[in-house]
């Protein structure tokens, strides 16, 4: 059984740098194969890995619609094998990336693609990290569902608290099979007071502990520098991973 993990939240709370530091964490603790799933339209999670996206789900959907299945081949066909050759391999994770929409209007249609695909990439992979676009889009379209551990991840802010409420009460609403819901307060400058944690609680959301602000996240954003190479004595990797071990002990 894969163990799924995805990641949610209001844009500009670090979402998609907690999720390229759990997939550290999960590789220093030789938990791998790991499928990384870009979800969010608005790609980067592969800056975040330091790869290189040049092909997307989306892409792949597109070609389909326009034509360009070769003669003597179903779409099925097609589509699968366009769709292995968007997964980005890198070792003991490979990165699969949803893209962007397909025009104007829903892409719902390759969001059913995306859920499909990976029903049947999870059993190749014991571990799944999935990196949804901000807000609650992804769980009201249903491509978040039957995981394990939905993390989400806010600022200390009361917007991005209210924010991270809504996403777990709405998961909750839809019955899309989440197991745990967890949450993360990013971009701390001190500890959180007792009316958040209290605001947690209520919510029935479980608290995973707070990650600082650090100077040197925003040098390795503006300088173009893979996330995932922050040095483990960062004070953002060591209370990332002391927050992640909190629900993969014993996995």
């Amino acid at each position: 059984m894969s163990m799924s993990i995805a990641l949610a939240g209001k844009g500009g709370t670090g979402k998609t740098t907690t999720a390229g530091l759990l997939i550290k964490y999960l590789l220093n603790n030789h938990k791998t194969p790991i499928l990384a799933v870009d979800a969010d339209s608005n790609v980067n999670l592969n800056e975040v890995l330091g790869l290189e996206a040049t092909d997307s789900l989306g892409k792949a959907r597109e070609e389909m619609k326009t034509g360009a299945v070769p003669s003597g081949m179903t779409k099925d066909v097609f589509i699968s094998m366009r769709m292995e050759q968007a997964v980005i391999e890198a070792g003991d994770f490979d990165l699969i990336v949803m893209g962007q929409p397909e025009g104007a209007g829903c892409y719902c249609a390759a969001n059913t693609l995306l859920s499909n695909f990976l029903e049947r990439l999870a059993k190749n992979y014991p571990y799944i990290v999935m990196d949804n676009e901000a807000g609650m889009e992804h769980i009201s379209r249903l491509t978040t569902k039957n995981i394990d551990v939905l993390l989400i991840v806010t600022d200390a802010s009361r917007r991005g608290l209210q924010a991270a409420i809504r996403i777990h009460e709405l998961a909750g609403t839809l019955n899309v099979g989440v197991e745990r819901s967890c949450i993360i307060i990013n971009q701390t400058k001190a500890e959180p007071g007792e009316e958040v944690l209290a605001m947690i609680e209520k919510a029935g959301i479980e608290y995973l502990g707070s990650v600082p602000a650090d100077d040197m996240v925003y040098e390795y954003d503006l300088a173009g520098r893979p996330m995932i190479e922050l040095p483990e004595d960062s004070p953002v990797v060591k209370a990332s991973f002391n927050a992640f071990s909190q629900f993969m002990s014993g996995k």
